[in-house]
């Protein structure tokens, strides 16, 4: 069998194949013959040259799923531009907004068949993208007096928790109302840490968000 001279774009077409049978199926309910049977000729050996078990690929595909999330995140963190109270209401501008949430909420996985998913959204959110990146723009208007508290991880925590899993219609199978209920109560909870961070014109977004997960369950 002859060398393969683009190992990067075997790795792509597997994660991505991976990743859409995930949200599809649930990884649980999701094997590696299936993936296999959607490669289109790849072998069982051409998947395991590159990823030693399933777990191996949820892997990576938990990280395609936060990598531009987090290059979003990375260029915001480090403007100089923005006190902290307005990069955290750039932050949720710009990741509302982004096109491949249409494209996420259009699959509308079922986070309660992929429960190593959700695992990964959560160790995530709390390992690595609360404290690298929410909690040092906290320091920081902290520093220049746009946020005031005195539990800055906490809330680092709190705010991404809120944001990124409970307010998420795909994770407790909201409907537009229900969403918009929860939005106003974290749009409450922010206003109590002087933080308005968050408008109608988000509001209106996932509302829509929530509509499309709703059309395509």
């Amino acid at each position: 069998m002859a060398r393969n001279k683009h190992p990067e774009e075997t790795v792509h077409l597997i994660v991505t194949t991976a990743f859409r049978l995930f949200m599809e199926k649930g990884y649980e309910h999701t094997s590696i013959q299936d993936i296999i049977d959607q490669l289109g000729g790849l072998s069982k050996g051409a998947i395991y040259h590159h990823f030693k078990s399933k777990e191996d690929i949820l892997i990576a595909v938990s990280d395609q799923m936060t990598a531009e999330s987090n290059q979003m995140l990375a260029k915001i963190r480090d403007r100089s531009d923005l006190s902290g109270r307005e990069k955290l209401k750039t932050i949720f501008k710009e990741s509302i907004n982004r096109p491949v949430q249409n494209d996420i909420f259009t699959v509308a996985p079922d986070f309660h068949n992929n429960p190593k998913l959700l695992f990964s959204l959560l160790h995530d959110t709390i390992g690595h993208a609360a404290p690298n990146y929410i909690l040092p723009i906290i320091n920081q208007g902290i520093a220049d007096g746009s946020i005031e508290t005195d539990y800055p991880q906490q809330l680092a925590e709190l705010i991404l928790l809120a944001a990124n899993v409970w307010m998420n219609p795909m994770i407790f199978d909201s409907s537009e109302e229900e969403s918009r209920r929860k939005f106003m109560i974290f749009r409450q909870m922010m206003l109590g840490f002087g933080l308005d961070i968050v408008d109608d014109e988000m509001l209106e977004r996932l509302k829509e968000l929530a509509s499309i997960y709703q059309e395509n369950k």
